[in-house]
């Protein structure tokens, strides 16, 4: 039986929802995402039930949105770190499609300015002086 709200998705590494950030700073590889939540990657310890302020970029821009972690899991062992996989839910749904992500309106009002050259020296050779310095 189904009991997801939305339908996941993968999330690519290339993509700009593929990092978020916990308000308190710890970093989140995100795995898949739906609307109203991810399965994340992290070596911060998130204990079932906590609620989490986490910073995510979403198809409506950089949000902050308030998470509760479902349930979270060692997946990974290293010689300095231990990784836990965490499924966290959202407070309200976000729009996580890999296309749409917004653009500021600035970048798309403003042309493209390619700016001016750097001077070209026909001759190649040392830098000639117009005054002579007496010693």
């Amino acid at each position: 039986m189904e009991r997801r709200r939305a339908l996941r998705r993968c999330v690519a590494a290339g993509e700009p929802l593929a990092t978020a950030r916990l308000r308190t700073g710890g970093q989140l590889r995100i795995l898949d995402a739906s609307s109203w939540g991810v399965l994340a990657e992290t070596t911060e310890r998130l204990l079932p039930g906590r609620q989490l302020d986490v910073h995510i970029v979403s198809a409506q821009g950089r949000i902050l949105v308030r998470s509760r972690v479902a349930r979270a899991f060692v997946a990974r062992l290293e010689v300095d770190a231990v990784h836990y996989h965490a499924a966290l839910s959202f407070d309200r749904a976000l729009d996580v499609h890999v296309d749409g992500y917004v653009m500021p309106a600035v970048l798309a009002v403003v042309g493209h300015d390619p700016g001016t050259h750097y001077p070209v020296s026909s001759i190649a050779g040392d830098v000639e002086f117009a005054d002579r310095v007496s010693a």
